[in-house]
């Protein structure tokens, strides 16, 4: 493990080269410093200690022909993480966020499930506070090597097993994909509102279909397929890309918000953080075109491999997430191990910020066998539903 860690403050990076100019006046107005201090600012948001640290994952996975990068260079990478404090007999829970996002979405959670165990929180390769080597994958299966293996250097350089693993979204299906192939280390699977479990043939994705056989499907797929992210309208729009992304947190949380509205301080700390999060060198964002098609359907579906599945699993979506909880049915049809589908009221694809008491009772009745003798009969809180 490498660099300074310390009780709910930030660690501080290998020092960098002295910019000529300051962050005023550079057409984006963004850098890693800016990242880690705005992470501080929101994190300040939660109540509970812990330790931040910058965990060394080398420069690549040992007999990989996929390194972080195609480099002459053996420059090791971080992963950005934060630990809470727990008691010691505490079941583990790392938490895995999507994709545009960084661990930091989860700040209304902290405090609740910290409560009940160890929480680990982490950047992925490539996003929020940690590295952001060049994005070198040219296929689907380099990218989820991509992340599969630069997690897996992160748990041992933490010395993890016998985990409970929580993804959302994007983070949902390198969660799953992990579990697959390092099965012997996680004990339970949580996937929230997961990327991979939809399908072309899906009823609902008629729309798409016939959207992309319009012209303007079809400029859309061509831009897919040229790797143009939602992240660089961020970036081209240079020092006016704060109010872009304002705008959006303003109505997706505010006005729009499909469950309990953001504060006016954590609205402000969040479309800080988020804005930093996305303005910044573009990484692990690349892989959006290897792992889906247009319309965010999987080039391999995950429910393919449901039969192999080898840890019991609970899949938590808002009952407004415009991922499709059908998918998740599909592939328990296939599944040999335990697998459960809980719906939570007022929440959408973030149903973790939507409606965080609803999204704190699922999590805690996925893990009950954990934290609780004789839950054999245990029936799903109230407002819950299974599918």
């Amino acid at each position: 493990m490498a660099g300074e860690n310390s009780k709910n403050d930030v660690a501080v990076y290998p020092p960098k080269t002295r910019r000529l100019w300051p962050s005023l006046l550079r057409w984006i107005p963004t850098s890693t410093e800016h990242i880690i201090a705005a992470e501080k600012r929101l994190l300040s948001l939660v109540k509970t200690p812990f330790v931040q640290e910058h965990v060394n994952i080398g420069s690549g996975p040992p007999g990989s022909k996929v390194r972080w990068f195609r480099s002459s260079s053996d420059e090791p990478r971080f992963l950005n993480t934060i630990t809470f404090d727990s008691k010691d007999d505490s079941p583990t829970l790392v938490m895995v966020h999507g994709y545009a996002a960084s661990q930091g979405f989860f700040f209304r959670n902290f405090d609740a499930l910290a409560n009940h165990f160890r929480v680990i929180a982490v950047d992925q390769l490539g996003w929020g506070g940690s590295s952001r080597p060049d994005f070198t994958c040219r296929s689907t299966e380099e990218t989820e090597t991509w992340f599969i293996d630069s997690f897996e250097e992160w748990r041992k350089a933490k010395n993890l097993s016998n985990f409970i693993l929580l993804g959302h979204s994007f983070g949902g299906y390198v969660a799953a994909k992990y579990a697959l192939k390092h099965p012997e280390h996680v004990k339970q699977l949580i996937l929230v509102g997961p990327a991979g479990f939809t399908s072309e043939s899906d009823p609902k994705a008629e729309f798409i279909m016939k959207f992309r056989a319009t012209w303007k499907g079809a400029v859309m797929n061509h831009l897919w397929e040229s790797n143009f992210t939602p992240l660089k309208i961020v970036r081209g729009l240079g020092p006016w890309g704060p109010n872009m992304v304002r705008r959006y947190t303003g109505m997706r949380f505010g006005t729009r918000a499909q469950g309990e509205i953001l504060t006016e301080e954590e609205s402000r700390l969040l479309t800080d953080y988020m804005y930093h999060v996305s303005a910044a060198k573009a990484s692990g964002e690349l892989c959006l075109k290897y792992i889906f098609k247009f319309g965010a359907f999987p080039r391999i579906p995950l429910f393919h491999s449901a039969s192999e599945w080898k840890v019991p699993t609970t899949f938590i979506y808002g009952f407004d997430d415009w991922m499709n909880y059908e998918g998740a049915q599909e592939a328990r049809k296939d599944m040999k191990v335990p697998c459960e589908i809980i719906r939570v009221p007022q929440g959408g694809h973030f149903v973790f910020i939507d409606n965080p008491s609803g999204f704190h009772s699922a999590v805690l009745y996925a893990c009950r066998k954990f934290l609780r003798p004789n839950t054999d009969n245990e029936s799903l809180p109230e407002g819950l539903t299974s599918a």
